[in-house]
């Protein structure tokens, strides 16, 4: 499985974990040194700036995923972008456009780059 597929399992997981707040499953998918740019102005590296970072995620936010593009980089490194809606407890919304970059390490696809931007 690559490109598309890999890329809409790996965003199905994160978009389960989240909304059930599984901040633990949610920093197993990124590789142990991803890079990581969300909503904040600072951008994190590693899994413990990550965890920090999902901790603080306000209780019944959710988001809505959808894949628009990948592309294969290699045997084992795929890319691609994906809108991503965030609507928190109360219904405002929070679209954003998400670009990943996942690479099969061992036996498992992880997000090793991963970086938003808010849309208008």
């Amino acid at each position: 499985m690559v490109g598309s597929g890999v890329l809409a399992v790996l965003l199905e997981n994160w978009r389960a974990s989240f909304d059930e707040h599984r901040v633990k499953d949610i920093v197993a998918l990124f590789a142990e040194d991803a890079l990581f740019q969300g909503l904040s102005p600072r951008l994190l590296a590693g899994r413990a700036e990550i965890t920090t970072y999902y901790e603080n995620v306000p209780p019944g936010m959710t988001a809505t995923v959808e894949l628009l593009h990948s592309r294969t980089l290699g045997a084992e490194s795929v890319t691609g972008f994906a809108t991503v809606t965030f609507t928190d407890a109360s219904g405002v919304r929070l679209p954003v456009r998400l670009s990943v970059v996942a690479q099969h390490v061992e036996d498992t696809w992880q997000i090793r780059q991963y970086h938003v931007s808010k849309l208008a």
